[in-house]
């Protein structure tokens, strides 16, 4: 048995498995959001972060997410979540309220029409969710899939993929 101990400090370069493995991977992560992005805007005008939280807040119970939760899982930091909600707000689909068990946070609430928003835009989403990824793996990859993205998420933010994503 051979063992390389390579110097304090140097890079650990990619075998090239990993490079055969990677270039595809880092594909995928320049490509997909561009694509889920003109989707979303082609089909409902909001850009995939906007859909991400008007989703997010149709699943919260009462439709309502503190702004820091709101943030972690639409993936944006508080000042780009600020930004994007007021533009949702002065389109009339969320609502800024304080929250009533914390003075101290800030809730972000879908309205009525944010909701019929959410409900017109979703079908386009799924089917293009659908296309672009669920259709090209089986149940069992999905799963795997699944799983990798939510170990990987959690080494991005610890805990915060096992909160936002349960798996």
């Amino acid at each position: 048995m051979c063992v390389t101990v390579e110097p304090a400090g140097s890079p650990r370069w990619l075998s090239a498995g990993e490079l055969h493995a990677w270039l595809p991977i880092g594909g995928l992560l320049l490509k997909l959001p561009a694509a889920l992005d003109a989707q979303t805007l082609r089909d409902s005008g909001l850009s995939h972060f906007e859909y991400l939280v008007l989703a997010s807040l149709s699943e919260a119970p009462e439709r309502t997410r503190r702004m820091s939760e709101l943030a972690a899982l639409a993936n944006g930091s508080l000042s780009r979540l600020s930004h994007v909600v007021k533009r949702l707000e002065k389109r009339g689909w969320i609502e800024r309220k304080a929250c009533p068990s914390d003075g101290r946070y800030t809730n972000a609430v879908l309205t009525a029409a944010g909701w019929e928003k959410v409900l017109a835009s979703a079908p386009g989403h799924v089917a293009a969710v659908r296309a672009l990824i669920l259709d090209a793996l089986s149940a069992e990859e999905l799963e795997r899939f699944g799983d990798m993205a939510r170990r990987i998420l959690d080494r991005l933010e610890p805990g915060d993929a096992r909160a936002a994503f349960p798996g």
